[in-house]
């Protein structure tokens, strides 16, 4: 109590002003919820209940949903195939506005299963990027409304081997191709009029602290295409941080929920909240959590874990 107490007294204090309109968006990493925390969720538990006071007060709240959920399919010819039972989408919802679906294990039991998976998503209430019925479908933006601005999210992969990608008569997720991620960037400003425009990206190698030279150059790519912030995952480890042009760059939040994991690295992750005005990106902090053997996130407070505000320069680590 006294942790979700301190962290609702500080996001008041450091957040934002009555004159400037703005919002916060809360991400989260990998999240698969076949497991234990799907087992949790049938005896009637809540898997995000000990996080949930870091997605109280935000006005976007998502993760990366890295399960299909659906009752049909077979799984694919693959070590780790993840499939998640419909029950599982109130806890979510719960919790969470919207998830992306851009990720190598949306694809885990086959095209019928993910199309399966977008009607009970619908039926949530619950938004997704990242995925569709066709090609169109999945490289279109969830557009939200806040503050006076329309923001829009996309979300790709780029985890070889290329596969599962939608196509113009067959769902599946979108692909992270230079030259369509730039035009759905641009699209987005002009065609759907968005103020704010945020990427997510999974990518990068796992078990890597540091992202690697594609990372940065595609960041750098979609930072000049017109993003406003860039937001990646898959290493299931966090990595660094860094300002281009003044847009911030989170090259991976870690895992979420995630009962396979190889190293205790793994087991340590952040939620990322970031906050936006007309400007762009103005702030984030990452709050660092812990997962235990079930997968199950926790507060870390103590540990620290970067943070910026527009202003101050470079990001530096801060202890909540």
């Amino acid at each position: 109590m006294k942790w979700a107490l301190a962290l609702l007294l500080g996001l008041a204090c450091s957040w934002g002003s009555a004159d400037t309109p703005s919002f916060s968006l809360v991400f989260a990493g990998d999240t698969t919820l076949d497991d234990a925390a799907g087992a949790l969720i049938a005896r009637g538990g809540d898997p995000l209940a000990a996080v949930a006071p870091l997605f109280a007060s935000a006005d976007v709240r998502v993760a990366n949903l890295e399960c299909v959920v659906a009752t049909t399919g077979e799984p694919v010819d693959k070590n780790y195939t993840f499939r998640a039972h419909p029950q599982v989408l109130p806890v979510l919802r719960r919790h969470l506005d919207g998830v992306t679906l851009a990720n190598n294990h949306s694809g885990d039991y086959g095209r019928a299963a993910f199309a399966e998976m977008l009607g009970w998503l619908q039926a949530a209430n619950l938004a997704q990027a990242g995925g569709g019925r066709n090609l169109s479908e999945a490289h279109a933006p969830w557009l939200v409304e806040l503050a006076g601005l329309r923001v829009a999210l996309l979300s790709y992969n780029e985890f070889m081997p290329r596969s599962f990608e939608a196509d113009h008569d067959a769902p599946g997720i979108a692909w992270s191709e230079d030259e369509q991620v730039v035009a759905d960037i641009q699209r987005a400003r002009q065609q759907h009029r968005a103020d704010l425009v945020v990427v997510f990206m999974h990518w990068g190698w796992e078990n890597e602290s540091t992202a690697n030279g594609r990372q940065r150059q595609l960041a750098r790519l979609l930072i000049n295409a017109g993003a406003d912030a860039i937001i990646g995952g898959h290493p299931h480890v966090t990595q660094d941080v860094e300002l281009y042009q003044d847009k911030p760059i989170i090259y991976s939040v870690g895992n979420f929920v995630m009962k396979e994991t190889d190293n205790d690295r793994q087991r340590q992750a952040w939620v990322l909240r970031m906050t936006f005005d007309r400007a762009g990106a103005s702030g984030f902090s990452t709050y660092p959590v812990r997962l235990d053997d079930d997968g199950i996130p926790y507060p870390d407070p103590h540990r620290q874990s970067p943070c910026w505000q527009r202003g101050q320069g470079e990001p530096d680590l801060c202890t909540h």
